[in-house]
């Protein structure tokens, strides 16, 4: 029997944790509606119902997180623009790769506080930028305080999916993520199965640690062109309770940028008990299959909610997006996948 999600919750007992299944979990907040990693991108993401938000987090010189998917600072704050921290600019090699400008590393959460969150693609999402300016760069005690004021205000959870950022390199420069995230998580309460709190990178080596640790459930992130075998995929089982995949390995791309039948992914990971979360969804044409784009302009909203129903049909477990309105809006529909 099947039931769709508008006519049951779908709570399931999945890794310890109880989570609704699919969950519509909003990138960097709502990302596609205001500059990411803000409160209010956060906020505006739980206004629309989602089920859970999603950050990164980077470490300042003092060893405090933040969210920020960079640890490149240009990109999404004024920092350029501040003469008394131009000292701090500098060459930084980060994952192998050559970076010039601010880094999170090199201020303290002092002179990050300072500093003025700025939206990321002001060509893409004009809208986004009349925002520039408004709100700072949030620590992750100000996100997980916000969201539990919002899950009680609601009268429903909220989630959150904490993705640790550059965890190698943060090892060697001294600033473990995984110390600080699981002494905050311990210290507001929310170190427990049940705490809809969500541990993912793209980094084994952190997430072994991290489920040594807790019980909390812990997710392997996949980047495009990952070529998974089935002997890695039992290696994550190892591990992890799941995989966050980039959607293109769910839903294969063909020469042409379209996509068809879906790949064995959901499938293969299910078999093992693994739960797969698709990333990212974003609603403008650049990002979208071919087939899903709506005229010629790259920045123009094409079929979002075309890509989220050949998601959910093939199996996922959770769409993680930019616009999580559009994604909920296809739950709602009345043939929307069903919960099984």
């Amino acid at each position: 029997m099947t039931v769709t999600r508008e006519a049951a919750p779908g709570w399931h007992w999945r890794t310890s944790s109880l989570v609704p299944t699919p969950a519509v979990v909003a990138h960097r907040g709502a990302s596609g509606h205001r500059p990411e990693h803000t409160l209010e991108a956060y906020r505006t993401a739980i206004r629309m119902g989602v089920d859970d938000i999603e950050l990164d987090l980077v470490a300042t010189s003092d060893g405090v997180l933040v969210a920020r998917h960079d640890l490149e600072l240009s990109a999404t704050t004024d920092v350029a623009d501040r003469a008394d921290l131009a000292h701090l600019r500098r060459t930084l090699v980060v994952d192998g790769v050559e970076q010039h400008g601010w880094f999170v590393q090199d201020l303290t959460v002092a002179e990050l506080k300072t500093l003025a969150a700025r939206e990321r693609m002001p060509g893409t999402r004009p809208a986004n930028t009349a925002y520039d300016g408004v709100e700072g760069v949030p620590t992750l005690t100000e996100v997980l305080a916000m969201v539990g004021a919002e899950s009680l205000r609601r009268g429903r959870p909220v989630g959150v999916a904490l993705e640790l950022k550059h965890a190698v390199h943060h090892d060697a420069v001294g600033l473990p993520l995984d110390v600080p995230l699981l002494r905050e998580l311990a210290r507001q309460g929310l170190d427990h199965p049940w705490a809809r709190v969500t541990l993912m990178s793209f980094e084994a080596p952190v997430l072994r640690r991290l489920a040594a640790r807790t019980r909390l459930p812990v997710l392997q992130l996949l980047d495009r062109g990952h070529r998974l075998t089935p002997e890695e995929l039992d290696d994550i089982d190892e591990y992890a309770d799941g995989l966050g995949a980039h959607t293109s390995l769910v839903l294969p791309r063909d020469a042409a940028g379209a996509i068809g039948a879906p790949s064995t992914l959901v499938r293969d990971a299910h078999r093992r008990g693994l739960t797969v979360h698709a990333w990212t969804v974003r609603a403008e044409n650049r990002f979208l299959p071919t087939n899903l784009r709506r005229g010629d302009a790259p920045d123009a909203l094409g079929d979002m909610a075309g890509e989220v129903r050949a998601l959910l049909a093939a199996g996922v477990d959770g769409v993680i997006t930019d616009h999580p309105e559009a994604a909920l809006a296809v739950l709602r529909e009345p043939e929307a996948i069903a919960v099984g």
